[in-house]
């Protein structure tokens, strides 16, 4: 493949790149609204997608989000088709394949009871003092997610117009990353969600997840093409730009699937020709 080529969602040229043989997306405004199941228009060009290429979904979210937002929603997907999908939890420190009709966690990187607490209670005592722990919230604001702490400003479930509200120009959520980090200088504390931090191991990222999904797959990263909204310098897709991997950004679900209804057709006559 060239160089990365990095498109907004206004250019809708498909990228003429060399036709990947994985294509991987972030998951929240990527595939689906944040936290919310794959719509049925999406679940059906996955699924077509499966057909002629592999597929990896990565994200900070945790495996029972990848179940409700992604799995559960793929009708009518054959047992070939899911066996070609790979699942990258909390940003690839987990990795799922789909084996014997069953998804199965083939490795979990964990932090160790150390790491967690202290991870906890200085992301907690940060927000506190900033003010940005709130008291009108949705689900759990701290999530111990094994290989990785979330802080969800306003809770896993809140609505996305709420998200949205909260930190509009992402300037709380760096300030409390940057904050947090300097307490934590052994771990790695990153921007997540639109409204949250994830903390994990130094050197985790979404660009640690794609070397590993190459290790795992043997697929070169010039062979794969990475699908995201946040591809800017301080969003949570950056790494695997700056990795050198061929990248195509969108700024929502609708740019996603746009763009796979010319994607998908280009690979089916690349694998007929082929």
């Amino acid at each position: 493949m060239h160089a990365a080529i990095i498109r907004r969602p206004t250019d809708r040229k498909t990228p003429h790149v060399t036709t990947p043989r994985l294509v991987a997306f972030d998951l929240d405004d990527t595939l689906a609204p944040s936290k919310s199941p794959l719509d049925p228009e999406m679940a059906e060009l996955l699924v077509r997608l499966l057909g002629v290429v592999e597929v990896c979904v990565i994200s900070g979210g945790q495996i029972a989000q990848f179940e409700m937002q992604v799995i559960d929603n793929l009708q009518g997907a054959s047992d070939a088709a899911l066996e070609r999908l790979h699942l990258m939890p909390t940003c690839g420190t987990q990795y799922y394949r789909y084996t014997d009709d069953a998804w199965t966690q083939i490795y979990a990187q964990n932090l160790t009871d150390d790491e967690k607490t202290r991870a906890l209670e200085v992301v907690e005592r940060v927000a506190r003092r900033l003010g940005y722990w709130e008291t009108k919230t949705w689900g759990p604001i701290l999530e111990d997610r094994g290989s990785q702490i979330t802080f969800s400003a306003l809770g896993q479930s809140a609505p996305v117009a709420e998200k949205t509200a909260w930190d509009p120009t992402g300037e709380k959520k760096n300030t409390l990353r940057e904050a947090a980090q300097a307490e934590l200088p052994d771990l790695e504390v990153r921007s997540g969600g639109s409204t949250s931090v994830d903390i994990t191991r130094q050197g985790i990222d979404k660009a640690y997840g794609m070397k590993k999904l190459a290790e795992m797959t043997g697929i070169p990263l010039d062979d794969m093409l990475f699908v995201g909204d946040r591809l800017d310098p301080d969003g949570n897709d950056y790494p695997v730009k700056a990795l050198g991997v061929e990248c195509f950004a969108v700024e929502g679900w609708h740019d996603t699937a746009a763009y796979l209804e010319k994607l998908i057709p280009e690979l089916q006559a690349a694998a007929a020709a082929s």
